[in-house]
């Protein structure tokens, strides 16, 4: 019996190893493929400027940009700075106030020159109740609904009902739009009519200079939880979505930027009471999609870009790991009847299982790993040339790729100009397997043991720029440029 016990522990060795393998080739063809479908959409990218004309010529279709906002009195002057900057024929904006309890409300009213309006609303989704709704009267395409805390679900179920045009654009309140934005997601609505959700670029704020709700220098950040950040999230944007969304196989569109079309929204009753709200969203389309034999796609661009702020310390990045992987079992276990689904399509049969075998089991599998080959290494169960090339995959391929990701981004996309925050990121980037992995995975595999609480937790935030109190006491009406 102890001798079966040995003989399986040492078989497992060889899953993990396997396993990390896979990881290691996976990542890297990812990567490989997602530099080459850049380079060509760089090559037939249009100019801000030819973009615009054509937006003012042809029928653009007018788009809701709604912001759910729950004790975000550090941020939300910026966030609306940055939507009037916002280059687009016809918009709205709609602020969700979810039941605040810090001042956030007070600075819109000061900020927006609020007025409370009767404004019909069909109620279709579910929603707390609406308590006000306020018109600005500096800029007529601001609205502010004032509502009883129900989560970010809820307010941006209350911001869909509210809204009034045929395509809903999502951002959240940390975040600002870069002026182009709105315009190149909206236009390939204009082409594409199969498009029904189309994300778009996040990209981290930390470490660089906003004014007036634009990003005016782009530079490293200064923390080195922040840095690894940014890797995370070319991974995810500069690589991984772009690959699924050649394959027409994209399973999420961040919260953060994302625009739909409105009527299907309704269709499958708004959005979910859960932490994953985003991704349980675009599943739920899919299915209906295909239940309804509709010829579509669930896109992704990666030139509009959204800049929003990642957790600059571990407790707010743990929580925000903890509540990703809770959000992502729930998503994936509401649609679970999906997985493997020849019905649809590569969204079944490669994507699903994708996210449940590298995304959801990935923390469990990943340490147990670590764990069990130091000490079978320890113990003499395993060789040094096994442990080694454990170690190659499991840390240093990892950080190989992480630079190898800042570098095609500073080669592609060129965001960071500076040659010195480029390397600093490139270097700094690497040491995510050594450390920073294994907490984040620990977190994750507590998340799934808790997949059920649907508690928020709420990030620590940092002002952008300046206070925004301050700003509101030194111009309280002031808003920025004039909201096209």
């Amino acid at each position: 019996m102890t001798l079966s016990v040995v003989q399986f522990l040492i078989d497992y060795q060889y899953v993990i190893l396997a396993y990390f393998l896979a990881l290691a080739v996976v990542y890297a063809v990812t990567l490989l493929y997602a530099f080459r479908e850049l380079v060509k959409q760089k090559n037939a990218r249009l100019a801000a400027a030819d973009l615009e004309n054509l937006l003012n010529t042809v029928n653009a279709r007018p788009v809701s940009i709604v912001i759910p906002a729950f004790n975000e009195a550090l941020t939300i002057t910026q966030t609306i700075l940055s939507t009037s900057k916002v280059i687009y024929p016809e918009f709205e904006v709609v602020i969700v106030n979810d039941g605040s309890t810090d001042n956030t409300m007070e600075i819109l009213a000061a900020l927006l020159d609020l007025v409370q309006i009767t404004r019909p609303v069909q109620r279709r989704l579910t929603y707390k109740k609406i308590n006000a709704i306020y018109a600005s009267r500096s800029h007529q395409n601001v609205i502010v609904v004032d509502k009883e805390n129900g989560g970010k679900a809820d307010a941006l179920n209350a911001g869909l009902d509210v809204s009034s045009y045929p395509l809903f654009c999502s951002i959240d309140a940390d975040s600002l739009l870069e002026p182009t934005a709105l315009m190149r997601m909206a236009n390939r609505f204009l082409f594409d009519r199969e498009i029904v959700a189309l994300g778009g670029s996040v990209r981290i704020l930390n470490g660089c200079t906003v004014k007036d709700g634009e990003v005016v220098r782009i530079k490293a950040p200064y923390r080195l939880i922040e840095s690894i950040q940014i890797a995370e999230y070319l991974r995810g944007f500069l690589a991984g979505r772009v690959v699924w969304n050649r394959m027409k196989s994209l399973l999420i569109i961040s919260g953060a930027f994302g625009i739909f079309r409105k009527d299907l929204l309704h269709a499958i009753g708004g959005y979910r009471q859960t932490v994953g709200e985003d991704m349980d969203l675009v599943i739920r389309l899919h299915r209906y999609c295909v239940r309804n034999k509709m010829r579509y796609h669930v896109a992704f661009d990666p030139e509009p870009v959204c800049w929003t702020q990642a957790p600059s310390d571990f407790r707010s990045l743990l929580t925000q790991r903890n509540r990703w992987q809770r959000g992502l079992i729930s998503a994936l276990w509401h649609s679970r009847g999906m997985m493997l689904n020849p019905r649809y399509g590569s969204v079944g049969l490669i994507a699903f299982p994708y996210f449940v075998v590298i995304e959801m089991i990935a923390p469990f599998v990943e340490l147990t790993g670590y764990v069990s080959m130091v000490i079978f290494f320890i113990l003499g169960m395993v060789s040094m040339p096994f442990f080694l090339l454990f170690l190659v995959l499991a840390i240093v391929w990892g950080g190989v790729l992480n630079m190898t990701a800042v570098i095609f981004d500073s080669l592609i996309v060129r965001r960071y100009e500076n040659l010195r925050d480029i390397l600093e990121i490139a270097l700094t980037s690497a040491l995510e397997f050594l450390g920073y992995r294994q907490v984040v995975d620990f977190e994750r595999a507590v998340g799934s043991l808790l997949a059920w609480r649907k508690s928020w937790g709420h990030p620590r935030r940092s002002i952008m720029l300046q206070d925004d109190e301050t700003q509101v006491k030194e111009n309280p009406k002031r808003l920025g440029n004039t909201v096209k």
